[in-house]
């Protein structure tokens, strides 16, 4: 009795293992090969944000967005879209952009910063026509 016990804490701890490195270790998403699941311009994407964030929050968090603004700030590996949309790039901003431009941006939404009031992308990319 007590080894059979000891043999189903075994099989659930190497099932467990199992199911912990591949949830872990799986494999990364590519984002600029993705499709869209939403196309929103970047005012209204932070609007939602604002007026529902547990709705936004369950509708777009780990989809793949694509979105359009102005750019209000601009550095060497990310860039804001009318000052609530921040976008991060991995490589750099290809190709280079200029402050006080319409760009349209392709990413991963991470999340809403209460503090900075900004809809937060990673793995962005520049979308060219």
């Amino acid at each position: 009795m007590q080894k059979r016990y000891y043999l189903y804490i075994l099989a659930l701890f190497i099932i467990g293992l199992y199911f912990g490195y591949n949830y872990i270790y799986q494999d990364h998403r590519n984002i600029e090969t993705e499709s869209a699941d939403f196309i929103i311009e970047a005012s209204a994407f932070s609007e939602a944000f604002v007026l529902s964030p547990t709705q936004s929050e369950l509708k777009y968090i780990n989809k793949t967005i694509e979105v359009s603004g102005i750019i209000t700030d601009l550095n060497q590996t990310d860039m804001t879209l009318n000052n609530n949309v921040f976008c991060q790039f991995n490589n750099g901003i290809q190709p280079p952009q200029k402050t006080n431009t319409i760009v349209r941006i392709k990413g991963r939404c991470i999340g809403y910063d209460d503090l900075l009031e900004q809809v937060k992308l990673d793995q962005c990319s520049v979308i060219t026509d």
